[in-house]
This record gives structure tokens, C-alpha cells and sequence, in this order.
């Protein structure tokens, strides 16, 4: 049996969430959208991290 926790709270957040996702991998030259399964967990986890990193940012900001 399989304990997913990584599940978008609010649907309606998805498309947004996949459309940063890919901005990000963008910017950090990581190409997710031509995505083949040759990427390293590093590439994967440095996409991750940076959208982390510019939420608690933005956060920050607004407080």
C-alpha cells in the first residue's frame, strides 16, 4: 500500500502550481517539458527547491 502525500490541497491550484513548475525549470535550464526520465533527482530537486525558496520569499514580502 501506498502513502502518497503529495497532492495539491486545492485542486484549482494545479494548473498554476504545474505552470510555476515549469517557469522555474525554465529559468534554471532544466528542460521538464521535453521530460524523458533522464533527469537526475538533483535537476528534479533544485526545480522544487527554488519554487520553495521564492514562496517563503513572496511570503516574507507580503508580511
Amino acid at each position: 500500500m501506498s502513502n502518497n502525500n503529495n497532492r495539491t490541497l486545492v485542486p484549482e491550484a494545479r494548473r498554476g502550481l504545474e505552470k510555476f513548475k515549469d517557469e522555474v525549470a525554465q529559468e534554471l535550464g532544466i528542460p521538464f517539458k521535453e521530460y524523458n526520465g533522464n533527469l537526475s533527482s538533483r535537476q528534479c530537486g533544485s526545480v522544487g527547491g527554488e519554487m520553495v525558496k521564492r514562496m517563503v520569499e513572496e511570503y516574507e514580502h507580503r508580511i
